[in-house]
């Protein structure tokens, strides 16, 4: 059984998003600051956080920065907040959120976002994928370029994933938000600019020629540049 942390000091919606992932057949736990979160997740290993950004103790931001100081922070985060500016959703995106959900939200929503963090934790591989000097370890999640090795969050995974199944080939902006998010995200597609950037300056860190192209008003492609 899959298990799914929610933290939230709205004891309200706590109880109701345990009823709606319990119902669904997952294994719920619970918090109502950030600092029991923390420490629920280091005990418990849930597959997937949903984190409020407002919380007692520590913040969401503040869990979610501890997670992702330890190069195996890999746990998919889905991010609950009330602020809807597209700052502060890529302020939460750059602190290592996979997914961000603006309140007041529908359950079913929700469950559907949690379902599509679960499918990438689930998701399994025993190849590695290749290009240029540029490969991707389907079992450790580990990026490699060239004798450099970097690491990769969930969402971070899935994206160089897809374009790594699909070299040379331009990949729109729709296709991106279907496959990788697997869902529709609302028509905010900065999420993908986020992501991208992450990867460039991953992939790119020792001064390596960039591989991932921008087509301009269309997508992104993996390619080596002329």
């Amino acid at each position: 059984m899959a298990s799914v942390l929610i933290a939230d000091d709205d004891q309200r919606l706590l109880k109701m998003l345990c009823r709606t992932l319990t119902y669904e057949g997952l294994d719920v736990i619970t918090a109502a600051d950030g600092k029991t979160a923390l420490e629920l997740t280091c005990a418990q290993h849930p597959d997937v956080i949903v984190l409020d950004w407002m919380m007692p103790e520590q913040n969401g931001l503040g869990v979610l920065e501890a997670l992702r100081g330890e190069d195996h922070g890999q746990t998919p985060v889905l991010m609950l907040t009330a602020r809807d500016a597209i700052e502060d959703r890529v302020q939460g995106l750059e602190s290592g959120a996979d997914d961000y959900l603006v309140k007041p939200f529908a359950p079913a929503e929700l469950v559907a976002r949690v379902h599509a963090l679960l499918r990438r934790v689930n998701a399994g591989g025993q190849e590695s994928l290749s290009f240029a000097d540029l490969r991707l370890d389907l079992n450790t999640r580990e990026g490699w370029r060239g004798e450099r090795r970097f690491y990769v969050t969930p969402t971070e995974y899935e994206l160089l994933r897809l374009l790594m199944r699909h070299p040379c080939q331009v990949m729109t902006r729709a296709q991106i938000l279907s496959q990788v998010w697997g869902y529709d995200f609302g028509g905010d597609e900065n999420v993908i600019e986020v992501y991208i950037s992450y990867l460039r300056r991953k992939t790119e860190d020792g001064g390596e020629p960039r591989l991932i192209q921008t087509i301009r008003g269309i997508g992104y492609v993996l390619r080596e540049e002329a």
